[in-house]
């Protein structure tokens, strides 16, 4: 046992709040399991917990209704897309090994990343997502954005990895996590590479505490781990200071847009984990939030979508307007020149 008197992080809202005491104790493990039933729909009243950045029972409105408020906001500036994966490009699913995207959805993504930088940021292994998207033009950030590529552009592809210290000991925490959950049904241990994830969509309520005292017995040896809940899994982190917000402003730096007031980051997602891009966004005071969920909730976004559908909606329509745009601005230019030139596809 490496050290007894761990730091939690830990808190309802799924924000980091450091906490002092062991991973085991009965109010730890009360509070885990709160968090757990808060994330299930059968308890899907008591998923909106209230964040410390503003009040409660804040009504967001739909994106796809603000779309013109959000386009006029971007307008003159580079539109630059992040989007995170499971629940925001494909449903969740029981299986994580089964969520794969529509090709619907990855034709739309195709065409939306013609026109705009795109990038998916996800807590899912890089590899693993981009098995499912498939798609050689996007950036992929993955382990929560501490596993960063870009496309390959004159021979050069940005490649950022800030964990790779702590791959041998991830592996150490994957395989006892393996063993202590080994006889609990429906869990299932990822290995994200850079971090790990232990579901519990197929685990069934009486077993939730269990499941969480087996996760916490393991991490009382590691205090250079954190653990954060997302939908229906348990996130564990190096406690390093990175995250999907780190990630966005890192890829906005890399490509020469940091500080910069002309690009308009727009970021998508549904989980916990992606509250932290939101925030990000809120704090540079430009760019648009935009959370998927089919119920209110607080949250740093400023917008949401109810589901991937929506999100394909959305897309599609950012695609035909800026399609639109750059056919009025040839048609401009012909009418300035007097000469005749090609629309744009």
């Amino acid at each position: 046992m490496r050290n007894q008197n761990v730091v939690v992080s830990y808190s309802k809202s799924g924000m980091s709040m450091e906490v002092p005491g062991s991973y085991t104790s009965t109010a730890r493990i009360s509070g885990w399991v709160d968090n757990m039933r808060a994330s299930s729909p059968t308890h899907i009243k008591s998923h909106t917990l209230p964040l410390d950045h503003s009040p409660s029972n804040v009504q967001h409105p739909s994106a796809l209704d603000m779309f013109e408020q959000i386009t006029n906001s971007s307008k003159g500036k580079q539109i630059f897309m992040f989007m995170d994966y499971d629940g925001t490009l494909s449903p969740i699913v029981d299986d994580p090994d089964q969520a794969f995207m529509s090709d619907a959805m990855r034709a739309t993504v195709r065409k939306l990343a013609t026109y705009f930088p795109t990038a998916i940021v996800s807590g899912r292994c890089r590899d693993k997502v981009y098995s499912f998207v498939r798609l050689a033009e996007l950036y992929y950030a993955g382990s929560h954005g501490m596993d960063i590529k870009g496309p390959s552009k004159g021979g050069e592809a940005i490649l950022f990895q800030p964990a790779t210290q702590y791959l041998p000991i991830i592996d150490e925490v994957y395989k006892a996590l393996l063993v202590v959950t080994k006889d609990t049904p429906g869990a299932t241990v990822e290995n994200n590479k850079f971090c790990l994830s232990v579901h519990f969509r197929r685990v069934h309520e009486n077993k939730w505490a269990e499941l969480a005292k087996q996760v916490g017995s393991v991490l009382e040896a590691y205090p250079e781990f954190r653990l954060t809940q997302g939908r229906k899994v348990f996130e564990i982190r190096p406690t390093i200071k990175w995250d999907k917000g780190r990630a966005l402003e890192f890829l906005l730096e890399s490509l020469g847009y940091a500080n910069c007031a002309d690009v308009y980051p727009i970021y998508i997602g549904d989980d916990r984990t992606d509250e932290d891009a939101f925030k990000v966004l809120r704090e540079m005071g430009q760019g648009s939030g935009i959370l998927v969920s089919k119920i209110p909730k607080d949250t740093n976004a400023s917008y949401l979508l109810q589901e991937p559908s929506e999100v394909m909606a959305f897309l599609r329509r950012l695609v035909d307007w800026k399609r639109l745009s750059l056919r009025k601005q040839f048609m401009l230019k012909a009418r300035v020149e007097g000469i005749k030139i090609p629309l744009p596809i």
